[in-house]
């Protein structure tokens, strides 16, 4: 898939190494232009002088931006993202992480959607941390891409496309429970501070009903295995 990743941050580059070792065609765009050349340097891959220019060229659009910059970067990208998947991987914290910023009220994903009427707007990839998102296999099993949206189509999309960089897509509902999706996050984010963690923690759902898992792909298990058995 062509896939913009507006965002040139952890979760960015996270995202774009798991994305780009998948065989993805990624082209990367941020607030700072020279920042987002870097990093696509660093990738090999493909960087645009503005989010607009990153979306209009994608097939699917993931916004990897603090969520004080989400609706921003949404009204800047609108006109071109119609009818595309935008993925929305934000979680909405306070800013001194005490609680999420939108308790109570619609989700970050929602509350975009809204901005990107047209978008077939997804929550995914928001509880897993950098780490993992970088290297899916790190734990040695595979984890759960929490994927909620309300179009069919940008679900099977979506988990395709976490299927193929090693985890496994579980439809966690409608896009109202991309709610859920970042209170589980913000838990996440919360015991890791508590209690020292090495940011690695992510979810595998034991016995979560077939119909709602994508298993992640057969190459994908295979090279990661071969990575494994021949790490140097």
């Amino acid at each position: 898939m062509d896939i913009a990743i507006i965002g040139t941050g952890n979760v960015g580059k996270a995202l774009g190494t798991s994305l780009t070792g998948a065989g993805h065609a990624v082209t990367f765009a941020g607030r700072d232009e020279q920042k987002a050349e870097l990093v696509a340097a660093e990738f090999g891959v493909s960087s645009a002088r503005t989010s607009r220019e990153a979306a209009q060229g994608a097939d699917v659009v993931i916004l990897a931006v603090p969520f004080s910059e989400l609706e921003n970067v949404a009204r800047d990208i609108a006109p071109v993202v119609t009818g595309k998947v935008v993925i929305d991987t934000t979680n909405p914290l306070t800013p001194d992480y005490s609680g999420l910023a939108t308790q109570g009220g619609a989700s970050a994903a929602e509350r975009l959607a809204r901005v990107l009427d047209g978008a077939r707007v997804v929550k995914a990839f928001n509880t897993l941390f950098a780490g993992v998102q970088a290297d899916p296999r790190t734990h040695g099993i595979p984890v759960d891409a929490l994927i909620s949206t309300d179009d069919p189509e940008a679900r099977t999309k979506t988990s395709e496309l976490a299927s193929s960089i090693g985890l496994r897509a579980v439809d966690a509902g409608p896009l109202v429970r991309a709610r859920e999706l970042e209170a589980l996050a913000f838990l996440n984010i919360q015991l890791q501070m508590r209690h020292g963690g090495d940011w690695r923690t992510a979810v595998a759902l034991v016995g979560a009903p077939a119909a709602a898992t994508t298993e992640p792909a057969a190459a994908t298990l295979a090279s990661s295995l071969v990575r494994e058995n021949n790490p140097s």
